[in-house]
């Protein structure tokens, strides 16, 4: 099916500036977006997996606005950063552009507590890549060493079409 949408380039809705230790930010230029509520946001591509699969790990920092009456981080935070951590990780993948593309499937798990103040991240691994789906899984993680599992996820995303 090809709905018409077309990728627009990846500078024109989000910053992409480089940052220290390999990190690229991830912002929407919009602030009036659902993005911006769990903003800033990073990325930076991963050594691949043991089978050279590519890996991204995408950080926010979770503040007390983004904290459930446990005084952890929501459960809705953790998912919104794991769907843009999904795109995010994509494009540093090579496989999107910004854009119209669409998450088709989340499945998550909520393993522990996401902790306040201390980065988050998602370290999603690209499972399979076809010509119009992404298949992807991976964790989201604090600690030294990634020591904490806070959920694992696994999600599908479909590519917008190109004209």
């Amino acid at each position: 099916m090809n709905d018409g949408i077309e990728e627009p380039k990846r500078r024109e809705y989000f910053s992409a500036e480089e940052l220290d230790g390999g990190w690229l930010s991830w912002d929407l230029k919009d602030p009036t977006r659902f993005n911006s509520f769990i903003e800033p946001l990073m990325v930076r591509a991963e050594p691949p997996t043991h089978d050279r699969r590519p890996q991204a790990r995408v950080r926010m920092m979770p503040e007390r606005k983004h904290s459930n009456l446990g005084d952890n981080v929501h459960g809705a935070v953790t998912l919104a950063l794991v769907d843009i951590a999904l795109f995010a990780a994509s494009h540093q993948f090579g496989s999107l552009n910004a854009g119209h593309s669409v998450t088709l499937d989340l499945s998550t798990q909520f393993v522990g507590a996401g902790r306040v103040g201390e980065p988050l991240d998602a370290v999603v691994e690209l499972v399979r890549e076809t010509g119009r789906l992404i298949f992807l899984r991976g964790l989201v993680v604090q600690g030294d060493g990634d020591s904490h599992i806070v959920l694992t996820f696994a999600g599908t995303i479909r590519k917008a079409s190109q004209k």
